[in-house]
């Protein structure tokens, strides 16, 4: 099994023949406002088999870009609607929209179920959301491999248990911005970070006993972003000092190798 950094969260991921993209997108411009689609991201280098979201934000489902990377039918797995009102879900409602719009075979996932894809295992695991919103992680195995992504997940206290099922990985890809969110929506504002800055991004694969651990959720050439999002300022060069050679950074469109 292999691994390829898209952008931003994107991964894409070949084992036996075929392709599963996780967070794959082509438009962040709801979060960056100087972006222009396409910009610093990367595509699939062929048709997914499949794809996993880890939660419906704008910047981790874009149905328009599944839409064009998968082949016709290819499941497309979820975590569950947002709970409330419009209110409660403003920062989901979009990617819910649109991906009815592109008519994806997409299915609602439970924490802890099991999935074949192919020559994909893939498990959804507890994830905790810095908006509040239903967020899953993915573990995934492939040819006597395994992986780990975080989306965008807060710490938490589930990353034992992750460990207990799942560990030794191979690779941790783990969110390392450490953005706190000042949102119209939820005021009073939480001084508390909304992802896992390079020191709990660095906690976190050591417990899940990650051979690498590689940064993502991060663009080291930002155009304006919305305001009340304030990140680290060098992601990427504070993992490196928090998890010292556990620490694996990939350019966008560079693959790891994980038999290697």
């Amino acid at each position: 099994m292999r691994a390829r950094r898209l952008g931003w969260a994107g991964l894409e991921i070949e084992a036996g023949g075929q392709r599963l993209v996780i967070d794959y997108v082509r438009d962040i411009s709801p979060l960056f406002t100087g972006w222009k689609p396409g910009d610093r991201l990367a595509e699939p280098s062929g048709k997914a088999d499949a794809a996993l979201v880890t939660h419906l934000h704008r910047d981790h489902t874009d149905a328009s870009a599944l839409a064009k990377a998968l082949a016709p039918g290819a499941p497309v797995l979820r975590p569950a609607p947002g709970h409330g009102d419009d209110v409660d879900n403003v920062t989901t409602l979009l990617a819910e929209s649109e991906l009815t719009a592109h008519g994806l075979a997409a299915t609602v996932v439970d924490v802890w179920s099991v999935h074949e894809l192919g020559p994909f295992r893939v498990t959804a695991v507890p994830a905790v959301d810095g908006l509040g919103d239903p967020q899953v992680n993915w573990v995934v195995e492939a040819d006597g491999q395994r992986l780990f992504h975080g989306g965008d997940t807060m710490f938490h206290g589930s990353w034992w248990l992750i460990a207990r099922r799942f560990s030794p990985f191979d690779a941790a890809f783990l969110p390392a911005n450490g953005p706190v969110v000042d949102a119209p929506h939820l005021q009073p504002p939480s001084p508390v970070l909304a992802a896992l800055d390079p020191g709990q991004a660095a906690a976190a694969a050591e417990i899940l006993d990650a051979r690498y651990v590689v940064p993502i959720h991060y663009e080291p050439e930002q155009p304006d972003k919305i305001a009340g999002y304030v990140e680290v300022a060098d992601p990427a060069e504070e993992l490196r000092g928090h998890a010292g050679p556990r620490a694996r950074v990939l350019a966008v469109g560079e693959w790891l190798d994980l038999t290697a």
